[in-house]
C-alpha cells in the first residue's frame, strides 16, 4: 500500500555516483525522495503520518532501466517485479501501449519512454508495413512518417538499417525539427555503417551494429561464408574496433550493445535461464515461451548472430574504456528466453564477463542509462528523485548476481513484493480483448 511518508531507516545504500556504500535513512513522500541523511542525524520524533522500513541487512539500489525493449501489456509487470522500473521501449506502438504510458507513477508497471513503429526500407525486415513498422520508400514518406509519430507521442524515432542513406538522413533532418533523437538498428543493413549513421546525427546504436561492417567493408549478415570465415570473431581485432569507436565517440554516440540478446543466441540450447518467482510466471506466458522455443528450431540466424557474441562485449568494452556512453538493454523479448526485467540482471553479469566493474555494471542501468534519457530524476537515490528503488538481500558489489535478490521493489513510493507485483500480470482472455480492441481501431483509422 502506498502511505503518505514513508521512512527506510538503516538501509546500506549502493551510492552510483560514488560507489560507495553507506548507511543510510531516506525519506520518501507522495512518489519521491525527499531526504537522504546519515542514520545518526535522523533524531526528530517522527509524526503519526510515516511509516517505517526497517531495511537492517539489505542493500539498495535505485530503480534499474532496461533501455532496449519492445514491451507488452500482458508481460510488463514481470519488469517491475524484477527491479525494472524504467523500460525504454525502441520500436513498437504508443496507441497500443498507451495505458502502460500513461500509468500512474507508482503503478506496478514500469515507467515506459517509447518509439513508435520502426521506419525501415523496402521490403522491410518485419515484412509489410503494419502498426509496429513502416517502410520508406522515399526522403518524403519517411518524413511524413516522423511527423506522424511526433503527433502520436512518440519519445524518439527508431530506424532500421534496410533504409537507403537519403532516406535514413531524411528522418533525422526532420527528427531534428520535432527535437526528437533517432535510434537505430543496423544488425542486417548492407548500405548504412555505424559511423554513416553517426555523422547523420543519430545518437543511439542499438547492439553496436555497424560497427562490424566499418571494420571489416565485405562484411553484412548476408554476406557468403568465405567472407565469414575471413574474421576472426572470436578474437577481434581491437585496433580496428578502437579505431570505429573513437568516431562514434566525437560524434557523441550513446550504444546499447543488448549482449545478452546475442550471447543466448551463442548459448542456442544451452541458454542462459534463472529459476525464481518470475520465471516461474513467466512459463504461464505460453505465446512467449512457445515464440523462444520456435526460434529454438530454426537455429541458422541466430547461430550467425551468436557467432558475433564474442565482437559484441569486446565492442562495449572498448567503447566504454575509450570513455563512451554505454547502457544496458536486452531486446526483450527477441532472441531467445530473453525473460522480462530477469534478462536485464543476465546483461548487467556480461557487463561484468566482460571486464567492466560491478559497479559499473549497475550505472549502465542506472545513472549512467537516466542522464541517457536527460531524466536526472531517474537512476539515483537522492534528493529530488522518483522513488523507484529495489532492495537487495545481497551486496551486489560483492557479486553481480546479487542484483536478482530482490527482496522488495519500490516504485513511485509504493512498496511491493514480487508477488504483490507478479498478482497484477493479466489474464490471457484480457490480453487478447485489448490487442483486438487496438487492432479495431487501428484497421478503422487506416481505412480512413
Amino acid at each position: 500500500m502506498r502511505n503518505n511518508i514513508l521512512l527506510l531507516t538503516n538501509a546500506n545504500v549502493i551510492d552510483v555516483e560514488s560507489g560507495h556504500i553507506t548507511m543510510k535513512n531516506i525519506t520518501i513522500d507522495n512518489g519521491n525522495i525527499t531526504r537522504v541523511e546519515n542514520i545518526r542525524e535522523n533524531e526528530n520524533q517522527l509524526s503519526s503520518n510515516v511509516t517505517v522500513l526497517d531495511l537492517q541487512g539489505k542493500w539498495i539500489i535505485p530503480g534499474l532501466i532496461d533501455m532496449h525493449v519492445h514491451i507488452k501489456e500482458g508481460f510488463a509487470p514481470l519488469f517491475t517485479a524484477s527491479g525494472v522500473t524504467t523500460v525504454r521501449n525502441t520500436g513498437g506502438n504508443v496507441h497500443e501501449l498507451k495505458d502502460l504510458i500513461h500509468a500512474l507513477i507508482e503503478a506496478p508497471t514500469p515507467r515506459v519512454i517509447s518509439a513508435d513503429r520502426i521506419i525501415d526500407g523496402p521490403p522491410g525486415l518485419w515484412g509489410e508495413t503494419s502498426p509496429w513498422s513502416m517502410n520508406a520508400d522515399s526522403p518524403e514518406a519517411a518524413k511524413k512518417e516522423v511527423i506522424r509519430q511526433v503527433e502520436a507521442g512518440a519519445d524518439l524515432i527508431k530506424v532500421y538499417g534496410w533504409l537507403s542513406k537519403e532516406t535514413m538522413k531524411a528522418v533525422v533532418e526532420e527528427a531534428n525539427l520535432h527535437n526528437k533523437e533517432v535510434s537505430c538498428d543496423l544488425v542486417y543493413s548492407k548500405d548504412v555503417t555505424a559511423i554513416d549513421a553517426a555523422q547523420m546525427g543519430i545518437k543511439w546504436n542499438e547492439h553496436a551494429s555497424g560497427i562490424v561492417q566499418d571494420m571489416y567493408p565485405e562484411w553484412t549478415m548476408q554476406a557468403e561464408e568465405t567472407v565469414w570465415d575471413s574474421i576472426n570473431w572470436e578474437q577481434p581485432d581491437q585496433k580496428k574496433i578502437e579505431a570505429v569507436c573513437k568516431v562514434l565517440i566525437e560524434n557523441k554516440v550513446i550504444v546499447c550493445p543488448t549482449m545478452v540478446l546475442l550471447d543466448q543466441a551463442n548459448l542456442l540450447n544451452n541458454y542462459w535461464y534463472t529459476v525464481n518467482d518470475v520465471t516461474k510466471k513467466l512459463e504461464e506466458n505460453e505465446g512467449l515461451v512457445n515464440q523462444w522455443k520456435y526460434f529454438l528450431s530454426q537455429p541458422a540466424s541466430l547461430e550467425k548472430l551468436g557467432k558475433q557474441a564474442t565482437m559484441n562485449k569486446a565492442i562495449a568494452k572498448a567503447y566504454f574504456d575509450l570513455g563512451g556512453q554505454v547502457v544496458a538493454g536486452t531486446d526483450t523479448p527477441a532472441g531467445i528466453f530473453t525473460i522480462p526485467g530477469m534478462a536485464l540482471h543476465r546483461e548487467i553479469e556480461l557487463f561484468v564477463q566482460a571486464g567492466i566493474t560491478e559497479i559499473d555494471a549497475i550505472r549502465a542501468a542506472t545513472i549512467n542509462a537516466a542522464k541517457a534519457l536527460k531524466r536526472p530524476d531517474l537512476g539515483v537515490i537522492k534528493e529530488g528523485a522518483i522513488a523507484d528503488i529495489v532492495i537487495l538481500d545481497e551486496n551486489p558489489l560483492e557479486n553481480i548476481q546479487h542484483t536478482k535478490e530482490i527482496s522488495l521493489v519500490i516504485k513511485g513510493g509504493t512498496v511491493y513484493s514480487q508477488k504483490d507485483i507478479l498478482d497484477k500480470v493479466p489474464d490471457t482472455e484480457t490480453v487478447m480483448k485489448n490487442i483486438k480492441a487496438f487492432m479495431d481501431e487501428y484497421e478503422l483509422a487506416m481505412s480512413k
